[in-house]
């Protein structure tokens, strides 16, 4: 079996979750090449040692241009924050090497189609990490509507909603910064719910949509934390918040089909509530990522007496990457739809092709959080660029 050597940038919050599924993915599943986890990057060089130890890494690195150069890395995984994607990306496809980028793509439109022009010239594989594709239930919603049991698709409703910067003391980590994140809820959460629906339903024809900003100003952070900043220290100055705390948007799909959207992190109680409904002329489906391995679906075709939503586990063998794990009804969590995300990757890799979310996708995303918030400028409906 061929190996290939892998170099992750980032060891926070996404380095972790990535670095567990290349761990996993060959322990569960056949693929060749075989990931070897040859270095993690970081510019803080005790953190990044410790990350490399703790993780499972062979040693690691405090400069991405050196990672890119190496010769024993084949696959470099861009898992920072938003505004070094571009930079990141682009040494490392000039480099040759394989590349997949966390969420999303960039922190603007201009850089995305950078990426995805540097993506295509250098012909190597490069996709991007919007994980809830691989759900298990996600996939059987997108196979259900392939297989036309839903019928015409009229309705796409969607919402994504956290809650951990409602307390106004907390402070003004990165994600709260423009320069960093490039945007707040729209392009940290909404952005995963732009792309389920493209890969559910279809391309996204135009929007119109409002971006909001409640808590204006934040204590400055005093120490970094981890991931999205749930430890970081407060402190007693205060700086302002420069991205959306929330957005809502209508949407009209290429298809024909309505769409809505909202995505906020200051819903008390809602701690990672990622849920869609689809509804279509012969049924409609429903998933909520807290209950990850439940599809809610309902047919108009039931016998009378007999209708009514039906809550499907999705563990059997049968269903789309359940087999490679337990038996049915033993659940599966958050982490393994890296653990997928990364098999397909390295099929991928073998196959010479690049799996979906491609660079396109990913810049179609982008393209779409750009329009939302072009027309909150205008006030009117917007079209997405195309690639």
């Amino acid at each position: 079996m061929a190996e290939i050597g892998v170099g992750l940038v980032g060891y926070k919050f996404m380095g972790r979750a990535h670095s567990n599924g290349y761990r996993q993915v060959a322990h569960f599943f056949d693929v060749d090449p075989k990931p070897r986890m040859v270095a993690i990057c970081g510019r803080e060089e005790a953190g990044v040692k410790a990350a490399a130890e703790k993780l499972g890494w062979e040693g690691y690195e405090t400069d991405y241009r050196r990672l890119v150069q190496r010769d024993d890395i084949g696959l470099v995984d861009v898992a920072t924050t938003g505004n070094t994607h571009h930079a990141i990306v682009l040494a490392a496809l000039a480099a040759g090497k394989h590349v997949l980028c966390e969420k999303p793509l960039a922190n603007s439109l201009t850089e995305a189609g950078e990426m995805l022009e540097a993506a295509n010239a250098a012909g190597v594989v490069a996709m991007v990490n919007f994980n809830y594709r691989r759900v298990p239930a996600v996939q059987l919603a997108k196979q259900l509507i392939s297989d036309g049991r839903l019928g015409e698709i009229r309705h796409w409703r969607a919402v994504y909603l956290q809650d951990w910067i409602n307390d106004p003391s907390f402070p003004l980590v990165w994600r709260l910064q423009k320069d960093l994140a490039g945007s707040g809820a729209l392009g940290d959460i909404a952005a995963h719910i732009v792309d389920l629906a493209h890969f559910i339903i279809g391309p996204i024809r135009e929007v119109v949509g409002t971006m909001d900003t409640f808590i204006k100003q934040r204590p400055v952070e005093t120490a970094s934390g981890g991931g999205a900043g749930l430890s970081a220290v407060r402190g007693t100055e205060m700086g302002e918040v420069t991205v959306d705390d929330a957005t809502t948007f209508l949407a009209r799909f290429a298809g024909g089909a309505t769409g809505t959207f909202e995505a906020t992190r200051l819903a008390p109680g809602r701690r990672n509530y990622n849920a869609f409904e689809v509804n279509g002329s012969a049924g409609s489906l429903v998933f909520n990522l807290e209950r990850l391995n439940e599809l809610q679906v309902y047919l108009t075709d039931d016998p009378d007496g007999m209708q009514g939503f039906r809550t499907i586990n999705v563990t059997d063998p049968s269903h789309p990457y359940a087999a490679a794990w337990w038996p049915a009804g033993h659940i599966l969590g958050y982490e393994h739809t890296f653990v997928h995300a990364i098999k397909d990757l390295l099929d991928g890799i073998k196959a010479g092709s690049t799996p979906a979310p491609t660079f396109e996708d990913g810049f179609r995303c982008q393209a779409v959080l750009d329009a939302v918030e072009r027309s909150v400028g205008s006030g009117s409906w917007t079209e997405p660029v195309e690639p």
